[in-house]
């Protein structure tokens, strides 16, 4: 059976999310698809196109569990003590907060078409489910980077250079890992508007943790918080059995970094 999984880099404030899906056969991955959508209704039908009837795991970039009034989530708290020196800290979610009513009602769409949430999955479990992701932190996991890609601010000749070096990462070091996913990743434009480019390539990241926590779950991912108060999917460091990683710039201290 091919299994989908879906990324959604989700505009938290009413602008274009981007999208991609990813289909599992046997231990590597495949980019389908990426598009990047405005309306909720649009985003919602695209996910149902690319899910189909078959088993998926939708991975959102944004808040999906928001409970607290104010101040910030157990599991920001935690992430961000693990982040923090890598500079891939976590926004504060709460209610007061002027997108927690947009993010928390997408996550509850998501479940009318059927997409639980997925914090307790099993390795390889069947089903339809939605995650929260948080790709800054991913990278540095995956990558072996001692800080993070820094694509979202500064000029638009430093952002466009860090997207760039973004995608030479991505695209050297995921065929290496488990699953694996070789695929040629947006092109960043040497002019106009970088923001399309960006979101793309968030939403196939995303789609990668998304199967990164179906093939593996807590085996190698760390789940910060629980279903109740919101939760964060982070893949662990990688594995020492993954070392087909090309060379590649930024490898640092995450690398020896350790879950308890």
């Amino acid at each position: 059976m091919i299994n989908t999984f879906i990324g959604v880099d989700l505009g938290w404030y009413g602008k274009p999310s981007g999208l991609a899906s990813l289909a599992l056969e046997g231990s590597e991955l495949h980019l389908c698809n990426i598009a990047r959508l405005e309306s909720v209704a649009e985003i919602l039908g695209w996910i149902q196109i690319e899910a189909g009837d078959r088993s998926a795991v939708v991975a959102v970039d944004a808040p999906l569990v928001i409970q607290n009034q104010s101040s910030i989530r157990p599991a920001e708290r935690k992430l961000n003590a693990d982040f923090r020196r890598f500079h891939a800290g976590c926004h504060a979610a709460n209610l007061g907060r002027p997108f927690a009513r947009t993010v928390i009602a997408f996550s509850r769409q998501l479940e009318a078409l059927g997409f639980s949430h997925g914090s307790s999955m099993t390795p390889r479990q069947e089903g339809r489910f939605q995650i929260e992701v948080h790709p800054h932190a991913a990278t540095i996991n995956l990558f072996g980077l001692d800080r993070i890609v820094k694509y979202k601010r500064g000029t638009r000749e430093q952002r466009g250079r860090e997207l760039r070096r973004l995608r030479s990462l991505a695209m050297a070091r995921l065929p290496a890992l488990s699953p694996s996913l070789s695929a040629r990743f947006p092109s960043v434009p040497r002019a106009g508007n970088l923001k399309p480019t960006e979101d793309k390539i968030d939403a196939i990241l995303c789609a990668y943790i998304a199967a990164h926590w179906w093939v593996w779950a807590t085996k190698r991912n760390r789940l910060y918080g629980n279903q109740e108060s919101g939760y964060i999917v982070v893949p662990t460091p990688r594995q020492p059995t993954d070392r087909r990683i090309a060379r590649g710039p930024s490898v640092g201290a995450a690398e020896s970094m350790s879950w308890i």
